[in-house]
């Protein structure tokens, strides 16, 4: 027997590569981290087989599936034997058995059965997940609902927040970088030099992803957002616990902040800088806009950071109103990574 088919806690335990078999469209909507991409269908084929069966039932869904793999089953058999391969590079040296291709589509039926199907006449183990990316997204959706021991760090732009907290998973801690699994700091600057963001979908899966590493009873550290990074949406449910959750503040002087935001941004385009000036021209008013602009000009980076700052500044305190459980870190000119590591036990503990 070279094909299974297991829930998704065993499913994950098989070791070998995560296939994902649904169109490219489905795949970048919401995947299963690490997955590849090796679609049974694109997505306009998708589209005529998923018609036909609505119109016409499942046979004909199939012979019309069947009809369009024709022409690729070597390409496709190809890309699974290519991918295996990789996976098998990556582990030289490990002593683990043979591995599994791991097949999921979306509800667990035609497509990722019949790649397994097609697997087995080529005595090549795989597995498949029952009820497929609709069981992994379930699953997804309910971690948010669990009750975590959330320790947000806020501060005004520029306290590093960021760095703190590569800081703290450095050294073991467990940390969520929402603004990380977002690609965008959060702020009309925060998509300059990032990735494209993911779907609100991804950005989901991801976040339960590193969930799940994580020990209940052990504090997670998060940065103190709005329910909003850019185009994606923190999960409800995390975000109602974040808004309860304990909070240090980090606190740095102006100077501080100030140099920080210049080795952040004064590496990026002139026009990419400017465009994010712009979309912010009416709250920062035409006569800072217009220095803001100027300054990015000259290259004068600290009366850029200083002209947007006292916006920010305001949002921020805006942002705090109402919370009370707060604690001041001071960490005003201290850059030394083991007396930032020694007041944040303290602080945590305390």
């Amino acid at each position: 027997m070279y094909s299974k088919r297991e829930g998704l806690e065993k499913f994950r335990m098989f070791n070998g590569p995560l296939i994902d078999v649904r169109s490219p469209g489905e795949h970048y909507k919401g995947n299963m981290p690490n997955s590849l991409n090796i679609p049974l269908f694109d997505n306009e084929e998708r589209s005529i087989v998923g018609t036909v069966y609505k119109n016409y039932g499942r046979e004909k869904a199939v012979i019309q599936g069947l009809d369009f793999l024709a022409d690729k089953i070597d390409n496709m058999v190809n890309k699974l034997f290519e991918a295996l391969n990789v996976y098998k590079s990556k582990k030289v040296g490990s002593q683990i058995e043979e591995p599994t291709l791991k097949i999921y589509c979306a509800r667990g039926g035609m497509r990722s059965q019949s790649i397994s199907w097609l697997l087995e006449k080529y005595n090549q183990k795989s597995v498949t997940l029952k009820n497929g990316y609709k069981s992994y997204r379930k699953w997804a959706l309910e971690s948010f609902n669990q009750e975590w021991r959330i320790n947000l760090i806020g501060g005004k732009t520029g306290t590093g927040k960021t760095k703190l907290l590569k800081l703290l998973d450095e050294n073991n801690y467990q940390i969520i970088d929402l603004e990380g699994l977002a690609c965008h700091r959060g702020s009309t600057f925060g998509g300059i030099g990032m990735k494209a963001q993911p779907s609100n979908e991804q950005f989901e899966n991801n976040i339960a992803e590193k969930l799940k590493g994580f020990k209940k009873s052990n504090k997670i550290f998060v940065e103190a957002e709005s329910a909003n990074i850019g185009r994606c949406k923190i999960p409800h449910e995390f975000f109602s616990q974040m808004k309860s959750a304990e909070r240090i503040e980090i606190k740095k002087s102006e100077s501080n902040r100030l140099d920080e935001l210049i080795k952040t941004y004064s590496i990026y385009e002139e026009k990419d800088l400017i465009e994010a000036v712009l979309r912010i021209k009416k709250r920062l008013g035409p006569q800072r806009t217009k220095m803001a602009i100027e300054s990015i000009k000259n290259e004068d980076w600290r009366a850029v950071c200083k002209s947007v700052l006292e916006y920010y500044d305001k949002c921020y305190e805006y942002e705090k109103t109402g919370k009370t459980n707060i604690k001041i870190l001071d960490m005003t000119d201290i850059f030394d990574d083991q007396k930032t590591l020694k007041l944040i036990k303290e602080f945590a503990k305390s």
